[in-house]
């Protein structure tokens, strides 16, 4: 079993170990992504292979909406690292569990990603189209 080490985020830290960061503040808690974010936990591992296959873990967790129900506050809603450590330590063990399915899901979430990215840019390429073809029209 991997190891890896959960603490809170302090702004300006650098981290020498292959790491990724949790959004802990707002909806979007439980976010994973490579920056840090001001508010946020990082998980921290020895080797970066762990961290690919638990980041993606932490994602799915995330996409699903599993933090939710863990969420507290009146105003601004915020996952606890207490909260966040008793759930997220034995989910990834669980889902590591069957590796070679685990490594198929993250190969076909590797490949979403990218073909969203590229459809992104896409609509980004036509939107400038269109505002080039518009402006062009109505400056004649």
């Amino acid at each position: 079993m991997m190891n890896f080490i959960v603490k809170t985020h302090k702004r300006g830290t650098t981290y020498s170990k292959p790491c990724f960061f949790i959004l802990n503040k707002g909806m979007n808690s439980g976010k994973p992504q490579n920056e840090p974010y001001t508010n946020s936990f990082v998980v921290i591992f020895d080797n970066k292979e762990d961290s690919e296959n638990i980041y993606w873990i932490a994602y799915s967790l995330w996409k699903t909406k599993f933090w939710h129900q863990h969420l507290v506050g009146s105003v601004i809603l915020f996952l606890r690292l207490p909260d966040f450590k008793k759930e997220f330590f034995p989910k990834a063990k669980v889902l590591m569990e069957e590796y070679e399915a685990h490594v198929k899901h993250v190969a076909a979430l590797k490949l979403l990603e990218l073909k969203e990215n590229q459809f992104h840019e896409n609509i980004n390429l036509i939107n400038d189209m269109r505002r080039v073809i518009v402006h062009r029209y109505s400056n004649r």
